[in-house]
């Protein structure tokens, strides 16, 4: 009968176990040395060791033979107990036997002496399943066991335990085991089994086990079972990573604010038995991983995919922005949360994939960023112009604007810099006294204060800036601010990068509008229209 590669080649020592030293040193020392604790808890995720660390330890502590702590595996024990003769050892499976009877059968069983073996010893395992009165039951044979019983405790869940039972056992923490380990077994075990595995195709199976072990035998066993030279090709159908193009089809048109064909794409997977929620999941896990290369200098240690995928998603990556990514992930993880419960998932994916094609009608705060920032790259661009407008109230005379008071600094000013080698940036021309002209050159200041005061580009972050003759009117909501401005170190940054942008030096001055406008439901609204009328 065939055996699945990850049975075929479990560890029978300690030393077999791949990716877990801190651990398997510490158990073989201690069945060496004769320290055998009598209650263990092994925690961690699937596939990295637990249950069969648990079958070598208990294999060592009665073995007859015993080497450096290690089971020898041909004594009569060690025999007896891998092909199931020997009964001393006993496994649960506490997902099934959870309830309180289980636990009071096994405290009964515990008080006879095994028959073949020096310990009696019962590996539970998922042993968070148990239910409380279970957990009661088991407390106090867990803490004063009979001198002839071991448990050891197996659970991926180890914050669903009570507290009394961690306070009675022995706890190893089992690591993820890394990709470079998972990948010298593969190429171990392949060898083993002629099988032809290629480095890359390997290391690929490292990627999508996400550290455990049995799951890389696993995808090398069917992969072997397509055929027996393994490429990325092959893993890639293997695990599912190929087909995904309409993934990079759907971010593409959202990225052009295209609902129209987003909409047709999500009716073609609807008609072809696409499930919403699992679609609702692969788009998150796509714009996690535009988000890990737009935020990571070496993306591919932590995205799981071919190379040829990496370079499409690079490509896309530099399409969008970050803000727009973090949009679509809070977008999308609404939706998935609202799927569970919905009449009509399909409606609901609709309804999501165009708000991503259409952030002007989304609300929360990423979005709102994500338009300021295509609004200050338009007004970059050139596809935004502001010009000066003077607005006059009826029957008022503009020579009446008051004139704005200088900045009382605290400090003596510093003198500025000698003008720079190359043409301003921004350069300005000389305006009235009587009229507020917007200084579109702000934001080019605040990147130069970013460099030379942080603390004050903090407090600027949502402000503007007029020019009014030779004063610079800095507009700023925050009550800070007043404080700032009125030190000489603070005054003489801004004053040196308006100076740098503009090539002008200008006094200082706090912008103080006589408008009184009632609040606006969206305020990126209110900044649009604030553009409009000054075009």
């Amino acid at each position: 009968m065939y055996r699945v590669l990850y049975r075929k080649w479990r560890p029978q020592t300690f030393a077999d176990v791949v990716g877990q030293e801190h651990i398997t040193y510490t158990l073989a020392h201690e069945v060496q040395s004769g320290k055998v604790s009598h209650a263990y808890l092994f925690t961690g995720s699937r596939g990295t060791g637990k249950t069969t660390c648990a079958k070598i330890l208990a294999k060592a502590a009665n073995c007859l033979n015993p080497v450096d702590g290690n089971p020898c595996n041909e004594c009569a024990v060690c025999k007896g107990l891998d092909d199931g003769s020997i009964l001393d050892v006993i496994e649960i499976d506490a997902a099934s036997n959870n309830g309180v009877d289980n636990i009071r059968d096994l405290r009964e069983e515990a008080n006879y002496t095994p028959v073949h073996t020096k310990y009696r010893v019962y590996i539970i395992d998922e042993v968070h399943m148990l239910s409380i009165g279970a957990f009661n039951a088991l407390l106090k044979t867990l803490e004063e066991p009979p001198a002839h019983v071991k448990f050891i405790l197996a659970t991926t869940e180890v914050h669903k335990l009570p507290a009394t039972i961690l306070s009675r056992c022995q706890r190893f923490d089992f690591h993820r085991i890394t990709p470079e380990n998972i990948t010298s077994r593969l190429r171990y075990v392949a060898e083993c089994e002629n099988i032809d595995l290629d480095e890359d195709a390997a290391l690929l199976i490292a990627r999508i086990a996400d550290g455990a072990m049995r799951d890389a035998l696993s995808i090398l066993d069917r992969c072997s079972g397509i055929t027996n030279h393994v490429t990325t090709e092959v893993v890639s159908n293997a695990a599912g990573l190929a087909g995904k193009d309409y993934l990079f089809e759907l971010v593409d048109n959202i990225n052009e604010n295209n609902p129209s064909e987003v909409l047709s794409i999500v009716a073609k997977l609807h008609n072809d038995s696409c499930d919403m929620e699992r679609l609702c999941t692969e788009l998150i896990n796509h714009y996690r991983n535009l988000m890990i290369i737009k935020t990571v200098k070496d993306p591919q240690k932590l995205i799981v995919c071919t190379d040829i995928d990496l370079e499409s998603y690079k490509k896309q990556a530099d399409k969008t922005t970050l803000f727009k990514v973090l949009s679509c992930i809070t977008t999308l993880e609404e939706c998935s949360a609202m799927l569970k419960s919905s009449s009509s998932k399909r409606t609901e994916m609709e309804m999501s994939v165009i708000k991503l094609c259409i952030p002007d009608i989304s609300s929360d705060n990423t979005a709102i960023l994500s338009r300021i920032e295509r609004l200050e790259n338009m007004l970059k661009d050139g596809k935004i112009t502001v010009s000066a407008k003077t607005e006059t109230k009826p029957q008022e005379k503009q020579s009446e604007a008051p004139a704005p008071a200088p900045v009382q600094e605290k400090k003596e000013e510093a003198p500025l810099p000698p003008p720079p080698p190359e043409a301003p940036t921004a350069p300005v021309q000389d305006t009235s006294p009587d009229v507020d002209v917007l200084f579109t050159g702000w934001g080019e200041v605040l990147e130069k204060l970013n460099v030379t005061d942080k603390p004050l580009t903090g407090i600027l972050g949502s402000s503007s800036a007029y020019i009014r003759g030779d004063f610079l009117l800095i507009k700023c909501d925050n009550p800070v601010f007043s404080q700032f401005i009125r030190q000489g170190n603070h005054a003489n940054a801004i004053k040196t990068a308006v100076y740098e942008v503009t090539g002008r030096k200008f006094r200082l001055g706090i912008y103080k509008s006589d408008d009184s406008k009632a609040n606006s439901n969206d305020p990126l609204a209110d900044l649009v229209n604030k553009i409009n009328n000054l075009q």
